[in-house]
């Protein structure tokens, strides 16, 4: 019997945003594994094995798919948003990279999903509409100074910017240290959004400027957008939409 690993994106929350891909390989598994919550967003069913496991165990989390999978087991890696971003499927081909021959030969999938980026462009506009960058501000697994060089430079090349794992309990002042990077670099006008748990009932977004962004506005659940110096908020009755132009302008 062949086993077969699937790494899975579960989208932003909502269960209406799950690719029918991937709710066909959740169908089909025999286990799935991941992060506490993602792993509990799976219903569970006879013949399915749920393996929760606690953050920072990824490779761990990936070693043991890969052994149920080389055992015949159908295995389903999930991970919230899309897998290939800040997510497992790194994780796993680290693994398979590192471990033994037979891991190579495993029938291997991604399958993508919807990202907290993209969710939360969608919910206030347009606001990747041009050159954009995804940055995580976890310094976990890269120095912090790494994490200024790239904010540094995406500002001097102008891209709009997502900001992922802004801030946590065990971080609490790095986004304060990124916003002040950022006010080194950028104007005060700078348009930013706060998209705190996108497609979920708990969902809140707030628009503003760089100059009125307090630390306190993101948590772990929120994805930050930092426009380009291009980005344009237009105002009307409720929330205001905010975009960035096709086109650059000399």
């Amino acid at each position: 019997m062949t086993g077969s690993v699937v790494i899975a994106g579960l989208g932003p929350g909502n269960d209406a945003l799950v690719t029918p891909e991937v709710t066909a390989a959740l169908a089909g598994a025999t286990d799935i594994v991941g992060y506490i919550p993602y792993v509990r967003r799976v219903p569970a069913r006879p013949g399915l094995t749920l393996h929760e496991t606690d953050n920072r165990e990824e490779i761990a989390r990936a070693r043991h798919a890969l052994d149920m999978a080389t055992q015949g087991r159908r295995v389903v890696v999930v991970s919230s948003g899309d897998p290939g971003v800040f997510a497992m499927a790194s994780a796993v081909f680290e693994a398979v990279e590192a471990g033994p021959e037979t891991w190579r030969a495993l029938d291997i999938r991604v399958l993508p999903g919807v990202t907290a980026m993209l969710a939360a462009a969608a919910r206030a506009g347009a606001p990747l509409g041009h050159d954009f960058c995804a940055i995580n501000l976890s310094d976990n697994l890269k120095p912090w100074e790494v994490i200024e060089r790239r904010l540094r430079l995406a500002v001097e090349a102008d891209f709009a910017i997502a900001l992922y794992n802004p801030r946590s309990k065990a971080r609490p002042e790095g986004f304060g240290a990124a916003l002040a990077h950022l006010r080194d670099c950028c104007e005060p006008g700078r348009v930013l959004i706060f998209a705190r748990a996108v497609s979920t009932p708990e969902e809140a977004l707030r628009v503003t400027t760089l100059a009125e962004a307090t630390p306190e506005m993101a948590d772990m659940r929120t994805v930050v957008l930092v426009g380009s110096s291009a980005t344009r908020v237009i105002l009307r009755d409720g929330a205001p939409f905010v975009y960035t132009p096709r086109a650059v302008l000399p």
